[in-house]
């Protein structure tokens, strides 16, 4: 697996670097020092899989270097790395299309549980945001809104995953690589707001998609 780092402190990046190269986890990583430069690595480099994007830079923050990142990969996974833990900077994260919002007091183990979850087709969501969703903070309510219209392809790999499909099987069903079905899965989730499949296809019913 092919990563991108891009975080303006050069200690951060080192640390991140050392702890994923490690030979257990099988992954390559590149690094950026802003968001520049790393819009200019994933140009240069189709194959990285996933982007871990510190949240606050100079110049261009994370929350605009996601849309421009969203230009030239739109299949491309990115988590956010930030400090802060507030409910509503979540939120924001993820409703600009973020696929994790890791807080930087993330233990390395939570890093590694969040990278998996999102080549996965899934999306990380930091358990600060699950408790302040159960105490009433009003996240479903300002994530569950359809932010760009489904495809028809989109709306078919919904009803398969309605049918409960894996990865693997929606790939046979649609002719489709599985690959190409992790990256319909993300952008299905972009689009309604919602952070796992089972949010996907309760959304999808409620709206008469399915």
């Amino acid at each position: 697996m092919k990563l991108l780092i891009v975080d303006d402190h050069s200690m951060v990046r080192a640390g991140l670097a050392a702890l994923l190269e490690q030979p257990r986890y099988s992954m390559s990583v590149l690094l950026a020092k802003d968001a520049r430069e790393g819009l200019d690595v994933v140009d240069a480099n189709p194959d990285i899989e996933v982007v871990l994007l510190d949240i606050s830079m100079p110049e261009i923050d994370g929350i605009a270097a996601l849309k421009e990142f969203g230009k030239i990969r739109p299949d491309l996974p990115v988590i956010l790395l930030a400090a802060s833990e507030n409910p509503g900077d979540i939120r924001r994260g993820l409703a600009a299309g973020a696929l994790g919002y890791v807080p930087k007091s993330s233990s390395p183990e939570t890093l590694l549980s969040a990278i998996r979850l999102v080549m996965s087709g899934e999306v990380y969501v930091p358990p600060v945001m699950l408790r302040s969703d159960s105490n009433g903070g009003g996240a479903a309510g300002s994530l569950h809104h359809i932010a760009t219209p489904l495809t028809k392809r989109q709306i078919e790999v919904l009803r398969l995953l309605d049918r409960g499909l894996s990865n693997k099987a929606i790939g046979r069903e649609l002719q489709l690589a599985e690959r190409t079905v992790k990256a319909h899965i993300t952008a299905i989730f972009k689009s309604l707001r919602v952070t796992n499949r089972a949010d996907a296809v309760a959304f999808a019913r409620r709206a008469s998609v399915l």
